[in-house]
């Protein structure tokens, strides 16, 4: 199933999910119910192998999955789900984008949700959002923004997708605006950064000219 790790489940809360698969598939309302249970179902724990994910998000992105909805249709569910439910719910939301633009042709659609998880400081929420489907959807001003963010609040770039295509040489220069302010008031520059700044030998230049050799 691309963009969702494999689980293991107890044999009590595989029964629970193949039955609440079958449910949404049958009718969506039944999400109301079943969304909120599945972390009481099946558990909450990490996911091996799958760093940032944890087992409720998977089984909440599997019921999604199930949903006989697809477009801008399934865009406004996904969005009333994210906007009424607590954070793990939220998260999961997110998650979910990526493999539902694959199967359920979301199109642009998640696209909102993603913009209202990157306005929070929540950082759960903004790893989830910075998936593949905002890799693949959003502009390229609100990506940089949303990556300086991360930067900011001290989530790991490791979790953000696209950069290797995305990181043009004005994240760079934006990334090497915030090492050089870091560095000039004595503050310590998150290692993560400094990929991004020397992808771009201009602003490298730039940066090394103005600060020296002081990392």
């Amino acid at each position: 199933m691309t963009h969702v790790p494999e689980i293991t489940l107890t044999e009590e809360g595989a029964r629970w999910l193949e039955s609440a698969v079958e449910r949404v598939r049958a009718d969506a309302r039944a999400l109301d119910a079943l969304f909120p249970a599945a972390g009481r179902m099946c558990g909450r724990g990490p996911v091996p192998g799958a760093p940032g994910w944890t087992v409720d998000e998977v089984v909440r992105v599997r019921l999604l999955l199930a949903l006989p909805r697809k477009g801008a249709e399934l865009g406004e569910t996904l969005f009333e789900l994210y906007s009424h439910g607590d954070a793990a719910e939220r998260a999961a939301v997110l998650r979910s984008l990526a493999a539902l633009a694959d199967a359920s042709d979301l199109g642009e659609a998640g696209v909102p949700i993603v913009r209202d998880a990157l306005r929070t400081s929540d950082t759960r929420l903004i790893q989830a959002a910075m998936g593949p489907y905002a890799a693949a959807n959003l502009p390229d001003h609100t990506y940089r923004h949303a990556v300086l963010k991360c930067v900011f609040v001290g989530v790991p770039l490791a979790f953000v997708s696209g950069l290797d295509t995305r990181c043009d040489e004005e994240l760079a220069r934006m990334m090497a605006d915030y090492a050089e302010e870091r560095l000039l008031a004595g503050r310590e520059v998150p290692a993560d950064v400094w990929p991004l700044v020397e992808r771009h030998p201009t602003v490298l230049t730039r940066i090394n000219a103005l600060i020296g050799e002081e990392r």
